[in-house]
């Protein structure tokens, strides 16, 4: 049977209080009974002494008298005996006249040895000693059976099972009280979070006095929501925006088609509309591959072959192929410093990804520029290779800088310049899979800088 969290809390709570109760029991009645024991051990023995003292110091007490003095005595003891013997083993005196405490010469002479024992014999308890005067030594034994002390023993153990019992119910009843109580913040935030729909991420959990475990549990799940309105915000976005991307070269496509359509057309006509369809199709196809590229590198389960890459041959290689489809760009690479050491220019990455990234950068700032030129630089500063991307372009206002890592986001100044707005995004998550950093900076009308640091292999 599953129990909730509550029912657990105060059966856990329970238990524990049942075992201290029942140690803290234990050990109450085993002083108890070893103090009664000692007790009454102390009695017999001082009953003992006193009948020995009497019969034989004593010379007016004789052995009928003993026993008168005896009977008369006030005791609470039961069934009270004493005896008495000489060094030669025999009885010289006997209270009850009887046989009720088993003596042997073995016994006597244990007494003898250790001058002072004490047993049981059935539910009577017996001592020996030894009393000694100046003539002669004595055995002294001495029994009775404490029917006083052992009630008021069985008394304690019903008040310690019935308060056991009556602790335990106080228990079930206090511990559900408190366990209810404690998991009452709980309960507040299971009922807040249900009421967190898909059309309302922008609630958050209560987060209380934000110290204890319940709180910081708030303010995780608060964290996480944030991620998570984030995330959807961003997917939105990202949704709306690609199909309008989308559906601007198919329209495109879809009305000249229906155009040339219309009537019979001369063969330079059918050129030119098939020239502006593959025009659209290459658009198309640029925006397919984006989408492509940013949905794996987005991927948690993306599985990257990284090896050992040097920065400055991929620069080069992607250089190449830039000029080769553009031939109007202009690329320049250089080294800020001198670079020796060959570990410096090498990294623990992917090729293609990296060759991606620079391509998007080198192609941005070509586009953006009226001299189609960029200017790259490498340079090592600590653990990090780093790569400056400098252009004379357009520049990015300083209220689109925080914005063009979203997908899709383009500034003001770039709408009518063709694009996408999906280099970037992609650039920055190859980046962060290479443990690296991004950042931009750029003057309006003057130029931007991308930087890109990533750490080389040491």
């Amino acid at each position: 049977m599953k129990l909730n969290i509550r029912t657990r809390l105060t059966l856990q709570f329970t238990y524990i209080v049942a075992l201290i109760l029942i140690l803290f029991s234990l050990i109450i009645y085993y002083f108890s009974a070893s103090y009664r024991e000692s007790a009454f051990y102390s009695r017999l023995e001082k009953k003992a002494n006193n009948t020995a003292k009497l019969l034989i110091v004593v010379e007016e007490v004789d052995h009928d008298l003993l026993k008168i003095i005896d009977r008369n005595t006030i005791d609470e003891m039961y069934k009270e005996k004493v005896m008495i013997f000489d060094y030669k083993n025999k009885m010289i005196y006997n209270s009850l006249n009887d046989d009720s405490i088993s003596v042997t010469k073995a016994l006597l002479d244990e007494v003898r040895l250790k001058k002072n024992i004490h047993y049981h014999q059935g539910k009577e308890e017996v001592i020996g000693l030894l009393y000694t005067d100046k003539y002669d030594r004595y055995v002294v034994l001495s029994s009775a059976l404490d029917v006083y002390g052992w009630s008021k023993l069985n008394y304690l153990k019903w008040i310690l099972i019935v308060g056991f019992l009556i602790s335990i119910v106080l228990s079930v009843l206090i511990g559900r009280v408190y366990a209810g109580r404690a998991l009452r913040p709980m309960s507040e935030v299971v009922k807040q979070v249900d009421n967190i729909t898909i059309s309302s991420l922008h609630m958050r959990v209560n987060e209380g006095n934000r110290t204890d475990e319940i709180a910081l549990l708030a303010i995780t799940f608060n964290h996480m929501l944030e991620r998570l309105e984030s995330a959807f915000e961003m997917q939105k976005s990202f949704v709306s925006n690609a199909s309008h991307e989308l559906r601007t070269p198919l329209t495109s496509i879809t009305g000249q088609i229906e155009v040339s359509l219309m009537k019979s057309r001369s063969k330079e006509e059918y050129e030119t509309i098939l020239e502006s369809v593959l025009e659209d199709i290459k658009n198309l196809n640029t925006l397919s591959n984006g989408l492509l590229g940013l949905a794996r590198v987005n991927s948690d389960n993306l599985k990257i072959a990284l090896s050992s890459v040097r920065i400055d041959e991929i620069l080069w290689l992607t250089r190449d192929e830039l000029l080769t489809k553009k031939k109007d760009y202009h690329v320049s690479i250089q080294f800020r410093e001198s670079i020796e050491d060959e570990k410096e220019l090498t990294v623990h990455g992917n090729q293609h990804l990296l060759k991606t990234a620079f391509l998007n950068l080198m192609d941005n700032a070509c586009k953006y520029s009226a001299d189609r030129a960029i200017e790259i630089f490498l340079s090592v500063r600590g653990n990090y290779i780093v790569s400056d991307f400098a252009d004379n372009g357009i520049g990015i206002d300083k209220s689109d800088l925080d914005k063009v890592f979203q997908p899709f986001y383009r500034g003001n100044n770039a709408r009518n310049i063709s694009g996408h707005g999906l280099g970037l995004p992609l650039t920055e998550k190859i980046v962060k899979i290479h443990s690296g950093t991004i950042s931009i900076d750029s003057i309006l009308n003057k130029g931007t800088k991308v930087t890109i640091s990533i750490p080389f292999l040491s």
